[in-house]
Formats: C-alpha cells, sequence, structure tokens
C-alpha cells in the first residue's frame, strides 16, 4: 500500500514537471515567432513614420512610435528575463537590478503612454480649436520624458532601499534573476504594491473620462461617420488600456492565487504581460489611416505614403 502510494506520488509529480516543461517550450517558441511578427510590422510602420514629414511632426504618431520603440524593448528584456528564471541562469546581481529596472520601467511606461495617447484624443475630440497650441511635438517629447521619469523614479528608490539593508558582499553573489531575489524589506513590497495601485487608478480614471467626454461630443454630434470614427478610436484606445491594465494585476495573482494554479506564472507572463504589446501596432496601426494602408500593401510600403 506504502510503495502504490509513494508510486503514484511519483507519476504525479513526474507528469506536473513534464507539463512543466512543455508550457515552457511552448512559450519559448511562441515568443520568438510573435516577437518576429511585432517587428514586422513595426518595420513597415516606421517606414512610413521616417518617410512622411508630417507624420512626424504629429503627437499621436510620435507617442505611437516611442510605445512600440518601449515595448519592443520590454519584450526582449522580459523573454530574457524568462528564459533566465526558468532555466536557472545565475546573473550578478547588479546585473539583475540594471535589467529589472528597466524593464519594470518599461513595463509601467505602455499604461502611461497610453492614457497619455488617451488625452491627446480626448484634446482632438472636445478641444479642436486648442488641439494645435497643446498638442505640439515639443509637448509629445516632454511627455515622453515625464513617463520615463515617473517610470524610473520608483526603481531608484527600490536600488536605494536593497542597498540600505543589504550587506555590501551580497552585490558579488549571483541569483536567479527575478524581483523577490532582489527584495530584502517589506519597504520594496509597499513600494511596489502601492506603485501598482497608484498606476492602475490613474490609468483607469484617465481612460473613463477621457472615454465618457469624447462619447458625449460623439453622441452631440449625430450619426455621422466622423462622430461614429470618433467612438470606435476612443473605444480602441480602452481596450488597449484594458489590456495594459491587466498586466499590473500579476503580481496579485501570483501573491494570492498560485497555490491553486500552478502555471499561473506562465500563463500570466504571454497572455498578460507580452500579448498585450504584441496586439498594439495591429490595433492602432491597422485603424489608423496612414499606418493601416501601408499595413495591407506591405510590399509596397517603400514608397512614401499618402497624406490626403
Amino acid at each position: 500500500m506504502v510503495n502504490s502510494t509513494v508510486q503514484s506520488t511519483y507519476v504525479m509529480a513526474a507528469q506536473v514537471m513534464t507539463t512543466g516543461q512543455i508550457l515552457r517550450t511552448v512559450i519559448v517558441v511562441l515568443m520568438p515567432l510573435c516577437f518576429g511578427i511585432f517587428v514586422y510590422f513595426m518595420v513597415i510602420i516606421l517606414n512610413v513614420f521616417f518617410t512622411a514629414p508630417q507624420v512626424r511632426e504629429t503627437s499621436r504618431y510620435i507617442l505611437f512610435i516611442h510605445m512600440l520603440f518601449n515595448d519592443v524593448l520590454y519584450l526582449a528584456l522580459s523573454f530574457f528575463l524568462f528564459v533566465c528564471v526558468n532555466y536557472r541562469i545565475l546573473l550578478p546581481i547588479p546585473i539583475c537590478f540594471i535589467i529589472t529596472s528597466f524593464s519594470t520601467c518599461m513595463f509601467r511606461i505602455t499604461p502611461y503612454n497610453l492614457a497619455v495617447m488617451s488625452l491627446e484624443r480626448y484634446t482632438a475630440i472636445c478641444h479642436p480649436f486648442r488641439y494645435v497650441e497643446l498638442c505640439t511635438a515639443q509637448r509629445s517629447c516632454h511627455a515622453i520624458a515625464y513617463m520615463w521619469t515617473v517610470g524610473m523614479v520608483p526603481q531608484i528608490a527600490n536600488v536605494i532601499s536593497y542597498c540600505c539593508y543589504a550587506d555590501p558582499r551580497s552585490f558579488y553573489f549571483d541569483v536567479i534573476c527575478d524581483w523577490r531575489s532582489l527584495t530584502m524589506n517589506d519597504f520594496q513590497i509597499v513600494l511596489r504594491t502601492l506603485n501598482d495601485i497608484l498606476s492602475f487608478s490613474i490609468v483607469g480614471m484617465t481612460i473613463a473620462y477621457t472615454y465618457v467626454k469624447v462619447m458625449l461630443v460623439a453622441r452631440r454630434m449625430g450619426s455621422g461617420n466622423k462622430a461614429s470614427k470618433a467612438g470606435k478610436t476612443v473605444l480602441l484606445h480602452a481596450f488597449q488600456l484594458l489590456l495594459s491594465m491587466l498586466s499590473f494585476t500579476t503580481s496579485l495573482t501570483e501573491t494570492y492565487l498560485i497555490s491553486y494554479f500552478k502555471y499561473l506564472p506562465f500563463t500570466n507572463f504571454f497572455f498578460v504581460m507580452c500579448f498585450p504589446r504584441f496586439v498594439s501596432p495591429l490595433i492602432y496601426g491597422v485603424r489608423d489611416e496612414v499606418f493601416g494602408k501601408a499595413m495591407r500593401k506591405a510590399p509596397s510600403c517603400q514608397r512614401e505614403p499618402s497624406l490626403t
């Protein structure tokens, strides 16, 4: 009886390991494939952006290109960390801190960027006479700088907190590079949680406010094509923001639900953290008149697009 119980335990453990290995392998295969498709569409969009002077001076396109660059870097760093963690590749703590700090910063910049893009659409639709004044290329660059500042400040505070509590000799150690390995005190956990909640709240309120305002204006405009397009554009921004905001829930779900769903980190990584970044160029690019034309006619995208 005991032998059969032990044997069944080994069988169940083997099945768990096999399932985990399968999921890990599937993600390792899917990530480069999706990343390649993402980069392909990004190249098409960048070709349009850099060959059309009027596009380079448009606020929403500047913000969109920044989001694409940010997502490419984030996906590359995230995949590198995913491989290191799951294949037990050790990294020096200083290198790990640099990678995780930039990765976490880029993780939060995407929803910030989408929130600013929603505000840009809100200004264009609700305050069209002030749009040229408020949404300039220079102001867009300033907004990008503010995003990076807001994203990096908590990471700098996290590094300072670690240095205050950790033994100086620990910087010579090699660790499995994830945020748990770099957490030394409760302040870091509180800082991470508060930052996630605050970011989630600000982005959520921004999309709710802009969506309601734009839809009210669109309703007053009637049932014409312009009103319909405005409503669909804001709805697409809302969908993008919703996908991006779901990534804020990963730390909570992996803390409280990991005992019920053993493979939650795998599914969270691909479907919650990476998938929203993959679909961004498709959601926004295909919908946009300038980029959509080039993406639908990829072989002919070398010619300068018409902006009329």
